[in-house]
């Protein structure tokens, strides 16, 4: 399989395998991932999938220290002092020792508290003024304990990165963002590439989950003339050209499944294409963001993005 090396030195599988929604069906997807080879698992506090994904991880044969698994601090658990109690439940749920890379899920703080989507009178959630900042520098913290290999963030702006890059003592090793041929972001990705900051990628086919309404109305992503020629040239799927798109680029990516037949085929897409592929990738980026959950977290989110309606 494919790595990246992190500013840790820590190395990362270029393909993951997600867990977000479907937590009933999770451990036995989880389960199948890892037999199929996959050795990157990425769930979050708010998927609900953190026991589930523990639970196939230690019922596998596979070593603790040969499976790089991610999580997330939400958006409730912001305040400095609920860090590392945030961890600590997360590693509880999961029944692990300790986490590879632990991420800031968005930049927005809500209400401390166990309510994982806190709403006022109005339906609105309750957003507190916590900087991310004092969030990140309680994250730093956690690296001495030997519960978290690394740290990082998801679904920053290029201007809230900047900040982050510049107060932070630890590095950000991972920025976790929505991407795919549609939403490519290079200026961004260079950016991140320069700064050794290593990008993964959720939602790589784009419109594919259903609770995205855009994609009834501008088609699917794995559907686009020129990932279907690629395709029939090298002898895989569309979709298996989509993540391979990624790892060419040096990037992560995290298709999810619950199919057993899918989950081995997504493990297919972890090959190089040529320049040439590469090219005519590039030029099909239609900055398409589907994720933009601004109106419904309290929060304006890519700002600076590509992709911003």
């Amino acid at each position: 399989m494919t790595t990246f090396k992190l500013n840790t030195g820590a190395l990362i599988p270029a393909l993951g395998f997600g867990t977000w929604q479907d937590a009933d069906a999770q451990e036995s997807a989880v389960a199948e991932a890892l037999k199929a080879g996959y050795r990157h698992i990425d769930t979050a506090r708010v998927y609900g999938t953190e026991k589930a994904v523990g639970a196939a991880i230690r019922k596998s044969d596979i070593p603790r220290k040969d499976i790089f698994l991610t999580t997330k601090l939400w958006n409730n658990k912001h305040h400095p002092d609920d860090v590392a109690q945030a961890l600590e439940d997360s590693l509880n749920d999961l029944g692990l020792d300790y986490i590879d890379l632990f991420l800031m899920h968005w930049p927005v703080a809500w209400k401390r508290g166990t309510e994982l989507f806190p709403k006022d009178s109005n339906g609105k959630p309750v957003v507190e003024g916590t900087d991310y900042l004092d969030t990140y520098k309680a994250m730093e913290k956690l690296i001495s304990t030997g519960k978290v290999k690394a740290i990082g963030v998801s679904n920053f702006s290029h201007a809230e990165m900047k900040r982050l890059v510049e107060h932070a003592t630890v590095p950000p090793s991972v920025h976790q963002l929505e991407g795919h041929p549609w939403l490519q972001q290079r200026a961004f990705a260079d950016w991140h590439k320069a700064q050794g900051i290593h990008v993964t990628h959720y939602s790589p086919f784009g419109n594919q989950n259903e609770i995205y309404a855009r994609g009834d109305k501008i088609g699917r992503l794995i559907e686009d003339p020129t990932l279907v020629e690629i395709a029939k040239r090298v002898g895989k799927s569309s979709a298996q050209v989509t993540l391979a798109w990624a790892v060419s680029e040096g990037q992560s990516v995290l298709p999810k499944s619950k199919t057993p037949e899918r989950i081995r085929a997504n493990l297919e897409g972890d090959f190089k294409l040529s320049q040439d592929d590469l090219k005519k990738i590039r030029g099909i980026d239609r900055k398409l963001r589907f994720n933009d959950s601004s109106a419904d977290f309290g929060y304006e989110f890519f700002t600076d993005l590509d992709g911003k309606a």
